[in-house]
């Protein structure tokens, strides 16, 4: 009878009165939201931030990503994520600053060959910034990649050691590629840990031939979408026919690639469908709208 009335205790919910906080306490608490250049040509005016001038909202550009945003960017096979993720990197090494960069797909010492082009096609001498770089090469250690523990341990020993201020992960979807039930408590643990570090973000996310082209649905479904900040939806159509060739004004046979900002919680954004370019340097380039608004 005891025991029962133990249990019964045990079982209780309970208030948590350190969980509830008023939001003007929660305000001055939060750090100031500016924009991080990306290294993108026509990607950082997207981002934006609002402001009341004579009692009218006025539109301000914030010049970059959000700071301290997780962003999500996702697409299939060659639409230029990993190009993304890394020219970003570039610029937040060229300016001095520490950038954690996860591995997850191509072992690390690839993954260096790769940045030292991206930094040659952006007019940047990767040997003044390769220590700005910090690879963790969860793609040749098992005991990374399969351990999500032991992987942000490992990302907190190198903030803490290295000062490390943004971090990438290529590919996020490469942490739960046989296990697609754990994506979401996967995501969910790396999103917490980034937010707990003060961390800004890119996570790339890879797409199923399956899904559509231009959803923010990634290998896993919509986990990473549902718990970002943000998501970067990236995506290519081969022109087959006169209708499609009509439509984005290209030839047939000629490759479209195609932008969009699927959504951000920190900030506003523009949300057209933009045309992208990889250039023959390896540099991706958000180009004109598909419409006008």
């Amino acid at each position: 009878m005891e025991r029962q009335k133990n249990e019964q205790e045990y079982q209780r919910p309970q208030v948590i009165e350190e969980g509830i906080i008023l939001g003007g306490e929660a305000l001055k608490k939060a750090p100031k939201v500016y924009g991080v250049p990306t290294g993108i040509e026509g990607l950082d005016p997207l981002f934006y931030t609002t402001e009341i001038k004579d009692k009218k909202v006025i539109r301000k550009s914030l010049g970059g990503i959000p700071s301290l945003s997780v962003i999500n960017i996702t697409g299939a096979s060659d639409t230029g994520k990993t190009l993304m993720v890394e020219q970003f990197t570039i610029k937040q090494a060229s300016e001095g600053k520490k950038v954690a960069f996860i591995t997850v797909e191509t072992p690390a010492t690839f993954v260096s060959l790769s940045l030292n082009e991206r930094a040659r096609a952006m007019g940047v001498n990767f040997s003044e910034i390769e220590d700005n770089i910090v690879l963790i090469d969860a793609a040749s250690h098992t005991s990374l990649r399969e351990n999500i523990p032991n992987l942000l341990a490992t990302l907190a020993y190198a903030i803490k050691n290295f000062e490390v201020r943004f971090t990438v992960i290529d590919s996020i979807t490469g942490l739960y590629e046989h296990r697609e039930m754990l994506a979401r408590t996967v995501v969910r643990q790396l999103f917490n840990f980034l937010k707990k570090w003060y961390q800004t973000a890119l996570l790339v996310s890879q797409k199923r031939s399956g899904h559509e082209e231009l959803t923010a649905e990634a290998a896993g479904g919509y986990a990473v979408g549902h718990i970002v900040d943000g998501t970067i939806v990236l995506a290519k159509e081969l022109i087959m026919s006169q209708y499609t060739a009509k439509v984005f004004g290209r030839p047939p046979g000629d490759i479209v690639r195609l932008f969009r900002i699927d959504g951000c919680r920190m900030c506003g954004h523009d949300t057209r469908t933009f045309f992208m370019e990889i250039t023959d340097t390896g540099l991706v380039k958000i180009g004109q709208p598909l419409s006008s608004k």
